[in-house]
Order: structure tokens, then sequence, then C-alpha cells
């Protein structure tokens, strides 16, 4: 049976422990959010979920978007509400899953245990987010590669299912049907 002193040196021990994990890991500040997007009614995403996806979407869709600034964010913006459409025709337990994974990468100690990214996602670095998507997508857990490939996967669908993007890679668009 475990007496009292016991339970207490473990209780402090444990404690120590805990403050010297959290101050290896450095401070954690706010992540700052994407301003709100009065123009679109999000159905899914909420505000965390698309400052990730402001932080990994010009990274995994580099060389696609736009180079200047106004139209780069509006792209991004767009990337953005595609996701938000994509993932709210999923269905429910789908959608449960996609939250969790948002959840998990907008919570700053998973974000940085598990995707190894320091920073906020839009102040992060596009290395260190690239490094992260390399590791999720060659890793040796089953769970990571999946979680890489659902966020590969809505993004691109978001950005090439959206006819502004057709043109920069030389799409015309579905043919038309002809009715006589």
């Amino acid at each position: 049976m475990i007496t009292r002193r016991q339970f207490l040196k473990a209780g402090i021990a444990g404690g120590a422990l805990l403050i010297a994990v959290r101050a290896a890991y450095g401070p954690f500040s706010a992540d700052p959010l994407v301003a709100e997007d009065p123009g679109f009614d999000y159905a899914v995403l909420r505000a965390k979920d698309r400052s990730v996806l402001a932080g990994v979407a010009p990274v995994m869709l580099a060389g696609a978007l736009p180079a200047d600034g106004a139209e780069r964010a509006r792209a991004i913006v767009e990337v953005i509400r595609g996701v938000d459409r994509a993932v709210s025709g999923l269905p429910p337990s789908v959608q449960e899953e996609v939250a969790q994974l948002f959840a998990l990468l907008g919570f700053p100690v998973t974000r940085r245990l598990l995707a190894g990214v320091g920073s906020p996602w839009l102040e992060a670095s596009a290395d260190s987010v690239r490094r992260f998507l390399e590791r999720w997508r060659d890793s040796r857990f089953a769970l990571l590669r999946s979680a890489y490939a659902a966020l590969h996967e809505l993004i691109m669908a978001a950005w090439y299912g959206n006819p502004a993007a057709w043109a920069r890679i030389g799409y015309p668009g579905p043919p038309t049907v002809v009715t006589s």
C-alpha cells in the first residue's frame, strides 16, 4: 500500500517533471487567427481551423498560387472556403475526424510536439511547414500518413476545383453539354 509520504513525493516529482517539460518547449503565445470572413458563412471550420489552413495551404500549393500579395490572400481565402464546402459535404463521422485533426494541429502543444512547428501557423516559416508535411507524408505511422493525405486532398480539391484557378493551369473548364 502506498503511504502518504510516497504519494506526496510522487506528486511533487510529477509536478516538477511537468514544469521541466513545459519550460523545455518555451513560451506559448496565443495563435493569431484568420480575420473573420463576413462574405462567407462557414459551416464547419472554426477560426483556429482556418488559421491552420492559412498556414499550410500556401506551402502545399507552392507555385500554384498567385505571387501578388492581394491576389494571393484572396486565393488562400478561396481555398479555405473550398475546404469548408468540401468538409460540410462529408458524412458526420468524417467531419468529426477532420475537426479532430484541425484541433490537434491548432493546439500549441500538439502543434509543437506532433507537427514540429514551433511558431503559430500564420507566423511559421514555409520551411518548417514543409518539413512538417514531409514528416507526416513519409511517417512510419499510418495515422500521420492518412492525416497528411486528408489535408492534401482537401486543399488540392479546394484549389483545383475552383474555377478561378483553372486559367493558371490552362484548364478551359468542363465541356459544355450541347442539347439539340
